[in-house]
Parts: structure tokens; sequence; C-alpha cells
């Protein structure tokens, strides 16, 4: 039996897999991470495989899973361990239970203790840890549903009674050492050489790391299955086009510049300073004054706001709402103004 075994890696260490079964062509992606979708669907294209289940170690607080997202383009369920309360999981597993991919047995091992629905992932001859186990260190028990007490018994009741020589590969991995050994660990994670379980209490509890940058929208979106303000995003950027500065300031000093330029950011913010010739409805007022101030659903309008990011969403909103031909500046305000391109600011008077 050949295994495909393929580890892809974000800039910031997370640490997703691909696993296949080479004779049936059926795979899996593990911990898939939302910036990875389209590495995923093209590897796996790439070595004939059909993917057939996504699967997450556990419910994800310092980074977006790809799992919903993908399930929806492919058709394809969900697995994550029963306490996950993530709404939209298909498959929910407990301890002992197999999962059959082709030719392959993945075995499930319940571990929690960073999180209360954390689970490792057994192969023949290797493991995949997610956050429970990492390279020199382990998940942490700080946040919500994380017990330090739980993880020293998923570690030293659990993990480190499988056999020595298996592989590790991590749900992150901050050393960039690809993985490791279960032998390795045993002797040289600092995490691990603690006598007792009051010893390894101790310790997680005094070790004050900084929370996650993204924790609060990580939960929102992980438990719930909404959606990242990234993502919203990237939907309206697909929906919408765009039209240049050049273009732009060619259209404002032509005699006829056939658009309308309409700026989303707050009025105060526009009356400092703005695009010549620019109207300004706030972002959050748009969808109420449409009909109002803009009567003619075939106007050509260009949106800005301060970063481009706004204005992505509002020129998508327009779209939806029949003004087709509503485009996005591509940039911002402050591009524009750093860009030397010339501005109409409020006269000190």
């Amino acid at each position: 039996m050949d295994m495909i075994f393929h580890q892809i890696a974000t800039d910031r260490g997370c640490q997703s897999y691909l696993i296949g079964c080479k004779e049936t062509c059926t795979a899996l992606v593990v911990d898939p991470e939302i910036s990875q979708i389209e590495r995923y669907i093209a590897l796996a294209a790439k070595e004939g495989l059909r993917i057939h289940y996504l699967l997450d170690t556990h419910t994800h607080a310092d980074h977006f899973s790809a799992s919903q997202t993908i399930a929806g383009q492919l058709g394809i369920p969900v697995v994550m361990h029963r306490n996950s309360s993530a709404p939209f999981v298909d498959m929910r597993v407990d301890d002992g239970e197999i999962l059959i991919v082709g030719h392959l047995r993945l075995r499930f091992m319940h571990t929690p203790g960073h999180t209360v629905d954390s689970m490792c992932v057994l192969l023949p001859d290797r493991v995949l840890t997610g956050d429970t186990l990492l390279i020199g260190g382990t998940g942490r028990t700080d946040l919500p549903t994380g017990s330090p007490d739980q993880l020293y018994d998923s570690l030293f009741n659990g993990l480190m009674r499988l056999s020595p020589d298996l592989k590790v590969f991590p749900g992150h991995d901050y050393k960039k050492l690809g993985h490791t050994t279960l032998a390795r660990e045993i002797a040289e994670n600092p995490r691990l050489q603690p006598k007792s379980r009051s010893e390894f209490v101790q310790l997680m509890d005094t070790l004050n790391l900084n929370m996650p940058q993204h924790l609060t929208e990580a939960l929102r979106t992980n438990l719930s299955g909404g959606k990242t303000v990234d993502q919203l995003i990237a939907e309206a950027n697909r929906k919408v086009s765009f039209m240049s500065m050049d273009e732009v300031q060619r259209r404002i000093q032509s005699d006829n510049p056939d658009i309308l330029l309409l700026d989303v950011r707050e009025r105060e913010t526009y009356d400092k300073a703005h695009l010549p010739g620019a109207m300004v409805i706030p972002r959050g007022q748009l969808e109420l004054r449409v009909n109002q101030d803009l009567p003619d659903p075939t106007q050509r309008i260009v949106v800005y706001c301060e970063l481009g990011k706004i204005s992505t969403l509002a020129a998508a909103t327009l779209r939806e709402m029949g003004f087709g031909r509503t485009v996005a500046l591509d940039g911002g305000f402050k591009a524009w103004k750093e860009a030397g391109y010339p501005v109409e600011e409020k006269s000190e008077n």
C-alpha cells in the first residue's frame, strides 16, 4: 500500500496535511487553512487524488479553518471529534474509531487539554498531533475549553505510551523542522520533563503566553461556520472589476469623464480631503440612500475608501442592487494621495 503524504505550511507556521491512497486515488486534508485552499486542490489534482474528507484535529483559535469552505465547494464531509460544538461538522468521531480512506486506516486518539475536542491521528509509522504535542513544546491550555490536567493525561498516559519510533507531525511548526519523533520529544521536550501531574499543571499555568492575534475572529468563525473579514472581501473581489488610479486621473482631467466618483468614508473624513468632484455616501448608509442619491442605475460609478477594502465591499453591494457598471478604485484614498494625485481639501476659512 502506497501512501501519498504532503505537509503544507503557512508563513505563520500552521501545518496541514494532504494524505492520499495512491491505489484508490482517495484523500483527505487534515487541518486545512483558509489561505491554502487552492494549493490543496491543485496538489490533489497533481497527484491524481480526489479529496473525500476534511478533518480538523481541534477547534483552532489562532487561524481560520478552510474545512467548511472546501466542503461546500466539493460536497464532502467535515470530520471532527464529537466534543466539537461547530454546527457544520458532518461526521463526529471518538477515541479508538477509524476513518477509512481508500486502503488507509486512520485511527483517532482523543487528546483533550489544548481544547476539549482535540484529537491525534494515528497512521502506521506516524502520528499527527494537532496542537496536543508540538516540536519542543505542547499546545497551550489557557484558551477556551483548555485544561492542563487533561493535557497531562493526554500526553503522559496517552501519546507517550505509543511506540517511540513514531514520527510526529504537529499542527504548528515554529522551529521549521517539519517533523520529529516521539522518542526525541520524550527525551528533549521541556514540557514533557515534569515528573508529576502537579508539576506539569504548575508549568502550564505559569507560561504567561500572549493571546493569538486573531483569537476572537478565529473562534467565532471556526465555532459557528461564519465568514472572516478577509473571506468577505475576497468574495466581493470576485464580483467586481477595478479601475486604476491612472485611469481615474485621466478621466477626471478629460472633458467627458463619464464616471461618478463615490467616496464611502465617513462624512467628516471626506470633508477634510477627497478625490476631485467626488460625492460621499458613508458605507453604513449606502443601502438606505442609493434610491435618493444614485437615481441612475446605468451610471458608471467608481467607489473608493481609505485603503481599498471597504470600497470593494461597497462596489459588490451596489452591483447586487442593480448598479451593474460599478467598479472599485484599485487602491484607496491613502494610496492616491501618496502617489501625488490631486485632491480637494477643505478650505481653512
